[in-house]
């Protein structure tokens, strides 16, 4: 038990510590609070090295002592009893660790930020950083490699001699958290889109927070959705015709937990230049442009990305199903983006 990460004793004792501050000595005993807090801590650094609620707590003293002009030396605040009452349970909770929204928001006052990405199509990859790409990349590449989730693509030519892929397998590996979930791996293939993990199971196994990770099946064999509570993330994998689309909304923090080691990553950097096909050059087409256009046009009214997109799967491979797939990705965006108004990019 000792050698357990005990962030959560120090997120209530600074809870209960800055519950009822008041007056003009409020500052002070502030800064003191989150000087406890950051000793706190540092005491269970070695046990919460993976631990996101650990790392997302030591950020959030940063930014509060920067923020209200702390010192990092002084007098600390000792821990403070709770103050009892008809809503003692509302609220005062043990923080719940494998609720990422809930526990952000309880150590922040504010909801986190989220990012998006998208591959689909050719692929066409919509990356953290609302960069769109339209890439070769046939083969096995990393769609996301951090400390919390590891997603990878594999393309083959979406028809014989064509330069453009499509993606034909998505591995996705949510990363043991030990007060969470086991490690669980989820693969999809052409024509195999299964609502469970690989081991059979449909959420993050038999830990308290098992609950956090749950998979949920949209419409059989097409369209399958897994949220990732524990680590604020939600990921969609459709089939459409034959090729495979994945898209995710995850914290930003989440997001940005890597190391310049796992720099490869098309979600954050897009496909390297070598990798890049222009959309405007079709090569020979299977299907006359203006009969694509009209296709497209029927799902995807506006001429953005989306629709170019489609514009160029469905004169490359000839298929009318590649409308599907642009369409799901604009819908999984419509769902997954904070920022409404980024929905459509124009090129």
């Amino acid at each position: 038990v000792s050698s357990q990460c005990k962030i959560l004793r120090c997120n209530s004792e600074y809870v209960a510590a800055t519950l009822n501050l008041r007056g003009p000595g409020r500052n002070a005993a502030f800064c003191s609070a989150l000087r406890s807090y950051s000793h706190c801590t540092r005491k269970t650094a070695r046990t919460c090295r993976g631990d996101l609620a650990y790392h997302s707590a030591v950020h959030g003293i940063e930014d509060l002592m920067i923020q209200n002009n702390c010192s990092k030396e002084g007098p600390v605040s000792p821990p403070r009893p709770r103050p009892p009452g008809p809503n003692h349970h509302q609220g005062l909770e043990p923080l719940d660790i494998c609720n990422y929204e809930k526990s952000f928001l309880y150590k922040h006052g504010q909801p986190p930020s989220y990012q998006h990405c998208a591959a689909f199509g050719d692929p066409h990859i919509r990356t953290f950083h609302d960069d769109f790409h339209t890439c070769r990349v046939e083969g096995s590449w990393p769609l996301l490699d951090n400390d919390y989730l590891f997603v990878q693509a594999t393309s083959s030519p979406v028809a014989k001699g064509s330069n453009a892929t499509v993606t034909s397998k998505l591995t996705i590996i949510f990363k043991n958290m030990k007060e969470c979930v086991d490690q669980k791996v989820y693969q999809a293939e052409i024509d195999n889109l299964p609502a469970a993990f690989e081991d059979g199971s449909v959420n993050g196994g038999e830990r308290p927070g098992g609950s956090s990770l749950a998979i949920r099946e949209h419409a059989p064999g097409r369209h399958v959705e897994i949220r990732a509570a524990y680590i604020g993330t939600t990921i969609a994998v459709r089939q459409a015709g034959r090729q495979l689309s994945f898209s995710i909304r995850a914290a930003e923090e989440v997001a940005r937990a890597f190391t310049e080691e796992q720099d490869l990553q098309l979600c954050v950097g897009g496909c390297p230049r070598s990798q890049r096909i222009s959309r405007s050059k079709c090569g020979r087409g299977r299907v006359a442009a203006e009969t694509a256009r009209a296709l497209c046009k029927e799902l995807l009214p506006v001429e953005d990305v989306y629709f170019q997109s489609c514009v160029f799967d469905v004169v490359t491979s000839g298929d009318a199903n590649f409308t599907m797939a642009a369409h799901g990705a604009l819908e999984d965006a419509r769902v997954f983006l904070p920022d409404a108004e980024k929905l459509h990019i124009f090129q």
